[in-house]
């Protein structure tokens, strides 16, 4: 290997390695919320479906600016966006950690989203364009930051919120968590356009010349995933939204358990086993789909997904086999964020992929929108079963569209583009 072909690698995997440290960080925002909610209500007097506004608006902010997000980023890089993300999520917890009316946590949330979503987005599809050979790998490498973020770091924020308080909590981490992002910004670069790997190295079909936005929005697959996307993430936000309540109404959630050798409440170990699961699948998932396909990869995670969703609601209802069906439920729908984003760049082109894989994230906005009407639901019904239901049948209904739709969509379209490209511009082995 040339000098030059080590330092690209050195480069680039370094480059990777501080987008997973940034997602790392701010997943906490998201996943760790649920072990604030109780405290909060308790404190307060609110109702769970009151508290849990906050965390929709931070699933809407960090989704639904990541587009605007993404637009800047693919002009001038990620490091300045990195670095407003670091001192987003900052000022989010500050907030929250002095708030005593219930819209100043409103706020907290949808700055939160705002800094989550603009190092999400920056940090996904910086790994996207840094790695054309390895998409779906290196996209969940990066995706798998964000879902296995809280794993060294929940049993500290659920101990501190017990000796000291939700607020100090909020305030301790805000300055933590904050400082990690904005020093990882610092050294952040988009690749040179002379910073690629060979064509002859690109396995995965690719789809051709790189599409703006309002191109790819015009693309019925960009619809397709976009419907998908929303189906799958709608059960898991469900899930990891309302855990820690489902687990005391079930009367498990400080139940002293003892899961593959590590002993501690029920709800600690959850969230750590399924901060695990959920980093894991991403990559793993993703390293499958480089080699036998997006779309198949889709349908079989997702098929998946829809038993484990069902076992979770039924079943998951003492300390043990609670924490493994959650864990089953997070290995494989943590897979939309790293089979989207590969699929985006596959089929729409490098330049634009942050802003056309921001435009596919909202998705994850329109989902969040189900958080307060599980509660609804499971008030009409009475248990939880209805919610886990009609998740299983929300998987159902994506695989269908992946196997019937999308999966002949895009293989049409990557051959197309494989056809008209010069030979051995792109890899021999089909997306499939």
């Amino acid at each position: 290997m040339s000098q030059a072909s080590s330092s690209f690698t050195s480069t680039r995997w370094t480059q990777l390695v501080l987008g997973i440290i940034c997602m790392s960080a701010v997943a906490n925002l998201q996943y760790a919320w649920t072990l604030f909610v109780v405290p909060i209500t308790t404190q307060f007097g609110w109702s769970k479906a009151e508290i849990q506004v906050a965390f929709t608006l931070f699933i809407l902010c960090e989704t639904w600016l990541v587009p605007i997000e993404g637009w800047v980023v693919d002009r001038i890089g990620p490091r300045w966006m990195i670095l407003a993300g670091g001192i987003g999520t900052f000022l989010a917890w500050l907030l929250d950690s002095q708030a005593t009316q219930l819209w100043q946590f409103y706020v907290g949330g949808a700055l939160a989203g705002f800094a989550g979503g603009a190092v999400y987005g920056t940090s996904v599809g910086n790994a996207l364009k840094w790695f054309p050979d390895k998409r779906g790998l290196c996209g969940g490498l990066t995706a798998a930051g964000f879902g296995a973020g809280v794993a060294l770091t929940v049993a500290p924020i659920r101990d501190m919120v017990k000796s000291s308080g939700y607020a100090h909590t909020f305030l301790v981490f805000s300055i933590i968590l904050g400082g990690i992002v904005v020093i990882c910004s610092l050294f952040m670069r988009a690749p040179e356009a002379n910073e690629m790997p060979p064509m002859d190295k690109i396995k995965t079909r690719q789809g051709g010349a790189d599409l703006p936005p309002q191109q790819a929005l015009k693309s019925p697959i960009f619809w397709t995933m976009y419907a998908m996307f929303f189906l799958v993430a709608a059960g898991g936000l469900m899930s990891a939204a309302q855990l820690s309540p489902i687990a005391h109404e079930r009367g498990i959630a400080d139940t002293t358990t003892t899961f593959l050798g590590i002993t501690g409440p029920a709800i600690v170990i959850a969230l750590s086993a399924h901060s695990i699961t959920n980093g894991v699948g991403r990559p793993l998932n993703g390293w499958i789909s480089d080699h036998i396909g997006r779309a198949n990869m889709m349908c079989i995670a997702f098929g998946i997904e829809a038993l484990c969703l069902l076992a979770f609601g039924f079943f998951g209802t003492t300390p043990v086999m609670f924490i493994i069906t959650d864990a089953l439920v997070f290995l494989f729908w943590g897979d939309i964020f790293s089979l989207f984003a590969a699929t985006v760049g596959d089929a729409f082109g490098r330049k634009y992929v942050t802003v056309n894989y921001g435009l596919m994230y909202t998705a994850k906005g329109c989902a969040s929108l189900f958080v307060p009407l599980g509660n609804v639901l499971t008030h009409m019904t009475g248990s939880w079963h209805a919610v886990y239901a009609v998740g299983c049948g929300m998987n159902i209904l994506a695989v269908l569209l992946g196997f019937f739709i999308l999966r002949p969509a895009i293989n049409s379209r990557l051959k197309s583009a494989s056809e008209l490209a010069p030979v051995g511009a792109v890899g021999a082995r089909a997306s499939r």
